[in-house]
């Protein structure tokens, strides 16, 4: 599994300088889409999208996939440490009209964008400091796990669909659109919060335990740890 994951982000990597070049006319080339229903679904509702992103499969692939079959997308996210690169990434994630909301004091911007019926990309499974986020299951272990995506599909309402971009044995991707889910939301703000949160990153995790070689495995996804007894 250790050599697929090295092969697999090996490819991903060389396809990067080929993404720029995707269009309507060729992306068929690249992908199949299974799912498309969700997706006219939960956009029919008119309360915008909250999307379960993971760095799994070829997810720079994503920001070409969701506006050529349904319409730009907004995506949170962290700047890198390196400017440069930093630079590049956003000019590719952006060729198609998607716009970048840096992460942190987004939580507003996102609410209207909801309002507006357009679609929200949120990156769910990285390690955050435990002031950011709630422990959670992940493939056994205590993982801390943002709250944002949580947060704002339990005061927005809107659907949250999980999108992952998986590579098949062809070599081309699978663009797995799958069904909306509901934010559990009761009386008890912080539990639902705790629910949530887990309910999403299982989802995340039964995905990857699919196709196991394509998650960024060297990620240090359980850095934080939990010390409460």
């Amino acid at each position: 599994m250790a050599k697929g994951v090295y092969r697999h982000f090996a490819i991903v990597a060389a396809e990067f300088f080929d993404l720029p070049y995707i269009t309507q006319e060729n992306i068929h080339k690249w992908l199949d889409v299974e799912g498309y229903e969700n997706y006219e679904l939960a956009i029919a509702r008119g309360k915008g999208i909250l999307s379960i992103v993971a760095h799994f499969g070829n997810w720079e692939l994503l920001p070409f996939a969701v506006p050529l079959y349904a319409k730009p997308m907004h995506i949170v996210y962290r700047p890198l440490d390196n400017p440069f690169f930093d630079n590049v990434v956003e000019y590719v994630r952006t060729i198609l009209g998607n716009e970048l909301i840096p992460k942190g004091g987004s939580g507003k911007k996102i609410m209207e964008l909801l309002k507006e019926n357009q679609i929200i990309g949120i990156l769910s499974d990285q390690n955050v400091a435990s002031y950011e986020g709630v422990f959670v299951n992940y493939f056994g272990r205590p993982a801390c796990t943002g709250v944002g995506l949580a947060v704002m599909a339990m005061r927005s309402g809107a659907p949250v669909i999980p999108v992952f971009m998986a590579r098949q044995k062809s070599g081309k991707y699978k663009f797995i659109i799958k069904p909306s889910i509901e934010a559990i939301c009761t009386d008890d703000y912080e539990a639902d919060l705790q629910i949530n949160t887990q309910l999403f990153t299982k989802i995340i995790e039964d995905t990857v335990r699919e196709y196991p070689e394509q998650w960024f495995w060297f990620h240090q996804r359980w850095k934080t740890k939990n010390y409460q007894k």
